[in-house]
């Protein structure tokens, strides 16, 4: 069996990128590679297509029940990993490591959060999680598995969801809406697509030798800065029609997301407290800027308003 490179989370947020850009990166390759696309339904139109690309099997796996023998199995040799951010995060993303290491694993790049909440010491929970995976993979009983972790900026796709929301609803009914969003009327923010950031991690997975990245963590800032008032223009300009209404660091969503059960109560204000480095401007170029070797190897480019017409085309 052909060397296989493993991409967990193959049709989330950065994955599906990762999936479709590495597929053409090794198409030049001159050895043979598998790429294994991890997804929860190789029945979903998402996972469809990417079966369709060169090298490429779907298939359905729960990756927190992978061990080194099925890593053996597979001939998994790299991986790229997308892992979510509940607080089971740290038990289930470390004993993946663990199965890495264990199975001869050589790299693997990971996904990791907003460098702003990467310390010991941070409020957000999940920040906190990130940390100690990237400082457990830098302890010496893990040398054998070099690695890379990924620093991504907030995600367009995030931010600009009610936007399309906005636009979508103005085409269908005539009607405005509230035009509501996270950022702050004046405040910038470098906002990264999650298009880029697979990209990146698919550049890395390609390297005929990954060691000179080995306990690289970088961040990933988009090509621009963008304010909350940015946003109204291009919704305006998107839509043909000034919004009537607007409502900035607008963070009802995340409670949503806890009524529906996906955190705990208790861990709403850990996650609040996630959004004072964006609204300070600390997320901007000058605050989170792009580290130079993911410049060098796959500059980020997509704009705000190239992530918008996907979403609304998507």
């Amino acid at each position: 069996m052909s060397s296989t490179i493993l991409i967990i989370g193959a049709t989330g947020n950065t994955g599906k990128s990762a999936v479709r850009n590495l597929s053409r990166l090794l198409e030049s390759s001159r050895t043979s590679y598998r790429i294994l696309a991890l997804t929860r339904s190789v029945d979903s139109p998402a996972s469809q297509s990417l079966a369709k690309l060169p090298n490429v099997e779907l298939k359905e796996k729960d990756w927190t029940t992978i061990d080194a023998a099925w890593l053996q199995n597979e001939h998994i040799f790299r991986a790229y990993i997308a892992p979510h951010n509940l607080p089971s995060q740290f038990a289930e993303e470390s004993n993946l490591h663990l199965a890495l290491l264990h199975a001869g694993v050589r790299y693997v790049v990971r996904i990791s959060t907003n460098a702003e909440y990467l310390s010991p010491t941070n409020p957000v929970f999940y920040g906190r999680a990130h940390w100690a995976i990237e400082n457990l993979l830098s302890q010496p009983e893990f040398k054998d598995l070099q690695w890379t972790s990924l620093q991504p900026n907030f995600f367009t796709i995030s931010y600009l969801a009610s936007v399309a929301d906005w636009v979508k609803n103005y085409r269908e009914t005539g009607e405005q809406q509230m035009l509501t969003m996270v950022p702050a009327a004046d405040v910038p923010v470098a906002m990264v697509d999650p298009e880029d950031v697979g990209n990146v991690g698919a550049h890395l997975l390609a390297l005929d030798d990954p060691s000179p990245y080995n306990h690289g963590r970088y961040i990933i800032s988009g090509p621009e800065d963008v304010t909350g008032k940015d946003l109204v223009k291009l919704a305006e300009k998107t839509a043909g029609v000034k919004a009537e209404k607007v409502e900035f660091k607008v963070t009802s969503w995340i409670h949503e997301l806890v009524k529906a059960g996906v955190y705990p109560e208790k861990l709403l204000p850990s996650i609040l407290s996630g959004f004072e480095p964006l609204w300070a401007g600390r997320c901007s170029l000058a605050g989170t800027p792009t580290s130079k070797q993911v410049l060098d190897l796959a500059r980020p480019e997509r704009t705000i308003e190239v992530a918008l017409k996907a979403m609304l085309e998507g």
